[in-house]
């Protein structure tokens, strides 16, 4: 195989209204992720830990119930629940700067608006990533994940400036309405898609989910090259959920910068992201899906290690910035070149009726290890500092590049994942 050229993906009939929908409300997401930890910090008076609940909320509901809905997911037609998860999530978030302006919003009740909005976004993110493998071909899987992450880079680039913005401009709450309106035009978008789904699965007793539940796990964890894919990803995510956490705290609360400086700072990633995600299909069919993923594993180690020594005196602010940037922005040309390979493997070695099991058994321990890692790492950051932390982060990416690289992963390819064999 050659790899799909991404340019032919938006003639694939529903294609482009799935993008659309996945680039606007991933545009707005970007914005809330920021606005949301500024006014954390800033308008509630929180702390680096306070950082990291917010952050365990919006995902603790992957813990709990992301088992439950792959298998769910996997019974009904997917375009629905994309639909009305979309529009719950857009009036979760417009209940947010409504709250505030009437003075009722504090950290306890953004906590809890974060985890419902956790629970429609963990059906909504099972029924996405595996309503896509019913709009495109195995074969087009990887450019298909290609033009997502390019318009995701896009979105990575001008997000944070924007909410950097708007949240010195208007205040972090009203930053959040952005993001309201973009999951409506999401559920518009994908109401337009024309797809042949599965009709409904009959049965829904606990012995049968709990069986289908099994199953996801076995296909998982029991696969060559899916398991010990999976396990590195749980890793990667608990570092990563540390640094994140640290790093929005360590710059405006360390380094001192204000939330636009810091939305440059993102902003790098983003652009790069472009770059890394414009070469993913031709970089991942030349070294292969996993040795692809774990080059950029160590590639993003080197990232963060240019952001923790940061000079933390009195310095020039501009050098602060430029070297903030550039850890950023090494950090998302390899997330931009290894995320549609690692996406597209797995979902092209999977049958569609594990399609949504497979994602949220994978998911949902991602998710639990942003569970731990966030809250973690705001605790660590406030009790031993935030460069020592940034190091412990750093540690996770390269173990995760290590044991990828010692297991069968090391040799997946896109050509193998096409075939649909069984490694």
């Amino acid at each position: 195989m050659d790899g799909s050229n991404p340019r032919d993906v938006f003639r694939i009939p529903g294609y482009l209204a799935f993008w659309s929908a996945y680039t606007v409300s991933g545009f707005g997401t970007y914005i809330t992720t920021l606005a949301l930890q500024v006014l954390v910090l800033d308008s509630l008076r929180g702390t680096a830990t306070d950082v990291g609940l917010l952050n365990a909320a919006r995902w603790l509901p992957y813990l709990f119930f992301g088992l439950l809905a792959g298998a769910l997911v996997d019974r009904r037609p997917r375009k629905p629940v994309l639909v009305g998860t979309d529009l719950a999530r857009g009036i979760l978030l417009l209940a947010i700067p409504v709250l505030y302006a009437v003075g009722r919003l504090n950290l306890v009740v953004l906590i809890v608006f974060v985890a419902f909005f956790g629970v429609f976004s963990l059906f909504g993110d099972a029924a996405s990533q595996s309503f896509l493998p019913r709009i495109v071909g195995r074969q087009d899987l990887l450019a298909a994940h290609a033009r997502a992450d390019q318009s995701d880079a896009v979105a990575q680039t001008s997000g944070p400036l924007v909410a950097g913005g708007l949240v010195t401009l208007l205040g972090a709450p009203f930053a959040v309405l952005a993001d309201a309106v973009s999951y409506l035009f999401s559920a518009l978008a994908i109401s337009r898609v024309r797809v042949v789904e599965p009709r409904e699965v009959s049965g829904s007793s606990l012995r049968g989910l709990r069986a289908e539940i099994a199953e996801g796990l076995r296909w998982v964890y029991r696969h060559r090259v899916l398991a010990p894919m999976a396990v590195g990803s749980h890793v990667w995510f608990l570092a990563n959920s540390m640094l994140g956490t640290v790093f929005v705290s360590f710059v405006l609360l360390e380094l001192r910068l204000s939330p636009f400086e810091l939305g440059i700072t993102l902003a790098a990633a983003g652009v790069a992201g472009l770059l890394g995600s414009s070469f993913s299909t031709r970089f991942g069919m030349r070294w292969g899906a996993g040795r692809a993923v774990i080059i950029c594993n160590f590639l993003m180690s080197v990232g963060w290690a240019i952001i923790a020594v940061v000079p933390t005196g009195n310095g020039q602010k501009w050098l602060v910035i430029l070297l903030l940037a550039a850890g950023q922005a090494v950090y998302g040309l390899a997330l931009g070149l290894s995320n549609a390979n690692e996406m597209g493997y797995r979902q092209a070695v999977t049958p569609d009726h594990l399609q949504g099991r497979m994602n949220t058994t994978i998911r949902s321990a991602n998710r639990a290890m942003i569970v731990v890692g966030a809250p973690a790492g705001g605790l660590l950051a406030v009790s031993i500092g935030y460069q020592p932390t940034l190091w412990i982060g750093i540690a996770g990416f390269a173990a995760a590049a290590l044991l990828l690289a010692a297991s069968p992963f090391r040799s997946a390819r896109h050509g193998d994942a096409v075939q649909g064999r069984r490694q």
